[in-house]
């Protein structure tokens, strides 16, 4: 498990369904200046859910960069690691 796996999996994600290229996409971008909405972030939630075998919890807070979707979306992994050892 590494923060590289999940930003790698949200540069392809964006690359995919917005075009956008994966060297813009940084863990100090904003959200917003990578396109990513509400809607977006749903589905890239459903996405990180399917490729990692994660739970997302409906009370997860919605972060403004990409580097606070991505810590989430690790510690959400560490925890699941734990829980399976």
């Amino acid at each position: 498990m590494s923060e590289t796996d999940t930003l790698a999996l949200l540069r392809e994600f964006l690359k995919k369904h917005s075009g956008q290229a994966s060297e813009s996409v940084t863990p100090e971008s904003p959200l917003s200046s990578v396109n990513i909405d509400s809607l977006m972030l749903l589905e890239l939630i459903f996405e990180f859910e399917e490729k990692f075998g994660i739970s997302v919890p409906n009370e997860f807070p919605t972060p403004d960069t990409v580097g606070e979707l991505v810590s989430a979306v690790d510690a959400l992994r560490a925890r699941k690691t734990e829980e399976s050892n």
